[in-house]
């Protein structure tokens, strides 16, 4: 495949010829007929979305969403709620404590008391069902419905729910992603199969040699010797810690500098890191994967959810940069967009001083799958997972938004509709 008048930074408007999944050659009125004419749009690395729940996204399908800035309030919910015909399992998602308190089977029941409901929390971590869906999946043993970080149980007692994977891809394609990092915490070893209908290019934590993740709960937190423990069970694979708090962040960097670093290492969303923590951070040359969109999406509720000692601390973003800490970002989708200019523009527009240039932000989304902090080029041999843009460079970062990607290729295949005059 021979691109056409692109504008790829380093080269100036050039043409780019493909072939076997690569890049091999770049450079201007290259022999051959263009396939697709570039019309001086910038050509870059396709982006790499590094901490994603790609099931979780694909059954927002067959799911009704209940936060904040859908329901409201809670006649929104009730609504939300009782969408469906009566008797049918309701799944709704994106719950937060400002719509109606905490949820519990009592409160559930009286919002919709003819059908099975099951709220998942926006966190992810927490179910809540009424009393219809556990007398339907048996479990109607008392209790108050809420489950916390039991997925995998509830998972057999449910209706199957429809995932539209295709429809995950080919929104992400649209967007210009040319890759994901799964981040579930215990998949399946079937999950490989089950999101191979996905164009884009998959790594799975936890599957083959990619990350082994690591979720901490401060409820059930192991001690700085025992996560170190595990960790080195699994060496010399890296690892990905889900630290959400100041606590879990002081246990993952004891239990590191305990077994030892390896390259690869992550942590996953960096939630609170104070100031104190980051020379250690850097030292230890592990990857904070972040999301910095969370406090310009969550702002009103971090503002009372979150500790007034934590509030200058989430989610760091050019301070950790400055410190000299390997950085990458991830949607996390479904619980966040899954639109990662969104999060490139909240990346720059964040305040407290974590605001990082344009360049900085598109970054965090360029890395290498394995190795997120590593920036990839456009070059010869390259492998072709690219992003072409209607326009160039300069103007896209000034727009900061979806709606610049033209086309998306992965291994040198286009997978975005071709336009109909080309």
């Amino acid at each position: 495949m021979l691109i056409t008048d692109v504008e790829v930074e380093g080269y100036g408007r050039v043409d780019v010829r493909l072939g076997g999944g690569r890049i091999v050659g770049i450079g201007r009125r290259r022999a051959g007929r263009g396939d697709v004419d570039g019309r001086g749009g910038a050509l870059l690395v396709g982006l790499h979305d590094h901490h994603v729940h790609l099931a979780a996204l694909a059954a927002e399908a067959a799911s009704v969403r209940v936060g904040p800035a859908q329901a409201g309030d809670r006649d929104g919910l009730v609504r939300a709620l009782r969408s469906g015909p009566p008797g049918e399992w309701v799944r709704a998602v994106g719950y937060h404590e400002s719509v109606a308190g905490e949820l519990d089977r009592r409160m559930l029941d009286d919002f919709a008391p003819d059908r099975p409901v099951r709220v998942q929390h926006r966190s992810g971590a927490l179910w809540m069902w009424n009393s219809a869906a556990l007398r339907a999946a048996g479990l109607d043993g008392g209790g108050d419905g809420r489950f916390w970080r039991e997925d995998e149980r509830l998972r057999g007692f449910t209706p199957p729910v429809r995932l539209d994977l295709r429809g995950v891809g080919a929104r992400a394609a649209a967007y210009g992603i040319t890759g994901f990092t799964n981040a579930d915490p215990r998949p399946g070893q079937d999950l490989p199969e089950l999101l191979s209908v996905l164009p884009q290019r998959l790594v799975v934590m936890g599957i083959g040699d990619a990350p082994v993740k690591f979720l901490l709960d401060d409820a059930t937190l192991p001690t700085p010797d025992e996560l170190a423990a595990s960790v080195a069970a699994v060496r010399p694979r890296p690892v990905a810690v889900h630290c959400v708090t100041r606590v879990q962040l002081l246990v993952t960097l004891l239990a590191l500098d305990e077994v030892g670093p390896v390259a690869g290492d992550r942590i996953e969303h960096g939630s609170v890191i104070p100031a104190e923590t980051m020379p250690w951070l850097a030292r230890l040359g592990v990857t904070v994967v972040t999301q910095p969109h969370f406090p310009v999406e969550r702002g009103r509720e971090y503002a009372t959810d979150v500790d007034p000692d934590d509030q200058a601390h989430l989610y760091r973003c050019r301070s950790l940069a400055e410190a000299g800490i390997l950085l990458a970002a991830g949607t996390d989708a479904p619980y966040g967009s899954a639109d990662p200019w969104a999060v490139m523009r909240a990346a720059v527009e964040r305040s407290r001083g974590e605001a990082v240039d344009r360049r900085a932000a598109l970054g965090l989304f360029a890395g290498e799958p394995q190795h997120p902090s590593r920036v990839r080029r456009l070059t010869v041999g390259a492998v072709a997972d690219l992003c072409l843009l209607h326009v160039p460079l300069k103007e896209a970062l000034d727009l900061m938004s979806a709606d610049v990607v033209r086309a998306t290729f992965v291994g040198g295949r286009r997978i975005t509709p071709p336009e109909p005059q080309e």
